[in-house]
């Protein structure tokens, strides 16, 4: 579709009118010190991929409620000495996959770790990780399960499964807790938001198109799912407005933004109508940390850069996470255009 939101002058201006619960620090440190009284219990076990060139390992531990999340943990093979770690979160409707999907970061020469998210993957990929928490009426979907409760929300479990995750993936030994990034698409960017907002020493992070970021204009300016799925709650939840729009100011990645101080590098497509690129700039425009940067796809919609994107990543990343074993230096090789940088 055609640009249908701010003009990118207005949207590099632009602030989000979200409202800030009075007791957001305390509800996030309650919620993950409750996490934290189940043993982590990470666990890896070496699966057979097909690939020659990676080690993966087929990862639990302990998330919210002490409930168990699958996730990859894969580095280059023959790997002997900690790298620097890059953990990955997914796309809405998506799992973790089968284990030779998740190669780019490995690749690249980092530990990576993808988190399954929980209840999902049965959309665009599978998943192994259930939720055995309930909620009450929801529309289809997963954004409105517990809405009217921010204690029974589902991305409580979501982001705090996420934060365990990143504590999981650092206890391999094949990691450098100490470099440590994290990463996702749309839903995903979301939860990047939120663990760089809730994990205080991460030294990057990228959001991809982020997802969950101002709510208040996302369920008002898109009609594309998942937003929609607010307003199709309301539409029979007629009076229940008021309630759920403070339940999602505690998942706002406008506020998690506001807490952020990695460096970060950000990315919108300006004719995205699954993400707007006012929401994502609402998030970017809050976000604390003075490195930051934020790539625009001008005629681009939810897929936002694509493999442009990775390729901004992948040169961006190591002036953050630092040399790997076998990197070579930048101005030695061709960016792919034929172009030397």
């Amino acid at each position: 579709m055609a640009v249908f939101d701010l003009p990118l002058e207005q949207l590099r201006g632009y602030r989000s009118d979200s409202v800030e619960p009075a007791d957001f620090d305390r509800f996030w440190a309650d919620t993950l010190a409750e996490a934290r009284g189940h043993d982590l219990d990470p666990r890896f076990e070496r699966v057979r991929s097909g690939l020659t060139t990676l080690e993966t390992y087929d990862a639990t531990f302990s998330g919210f409620g002490g409930h168990r999340i699958k996730g990859w943990f894969v580095v280059p093979a023959g790997t002997t000495e900690p790298l620097p770690l890059v953990v990955e979160f997914l796309g809405y409707g998506g799992g973790r996959g089968l284990p030779h999907t998740a190669t780019l970061w490995a690749s690249a020469g980092y530990a990576h770790f993808v988190m399954d998210t929980r209840g999902q993957g049965s959309g665009w990929s599978t998943g192994d990780t259930v939720d055995p928490v309930g909620s009450g009426p929801a529309a289809p979907g997963f954004l409105t399960r517990g809405i009217e409760d921010p204690d029974a929300f589902y991305y409580r479990r979501v982001f705090t499964d996420a934060v365990r995750a990143v504590e999981a993936a650092r206890s391999h030994p094949l990691a450098d807790a100490a470099r440590t990034a994290v990463t996702g698409i749309s839903q995903g960017g979301g939860i990047t938001l939120a663990v760089g907002g809730l994990v205080p020493d991460l030294v990057a992070i990228a959001p991809d198109v982020p997802f969950l970021c101002d709510f208040p204009r996302a369920a008002t300016l898109t009609d594309q799912l998942p937003y929609r799925e607010i307003g199709h709650y309301l539409s029979a939840h007629r009076l229940a407005a008021a309630r759920v729009f403070t339940t999602l100011g505690y998942f706002d990645g406008v506020h998690f933004a506001a807490r952020g101080r990695a460096p970060a590098l950000f990315s919108t497509g300006l004719e995205d109508d699954i993400c707007p690129p006012s929401t994502v700039f609402a998030a970017y425009n809050a976000y604390a940390g003075q490195d930051k940067r934020i790539e625009v796809h001008p005629f681009n919609s939810h897929e936002g850069g694509g493999p442009f994107q990775q390729a901004a990543q992948l040169d961006w990343l190591p002036g953050r996470l630092g040399p790997v074993p076998g990197g070579q230096a930048a101005e030695e090789i061709s960016d792919g255009t034929g172009i030397r940088s």
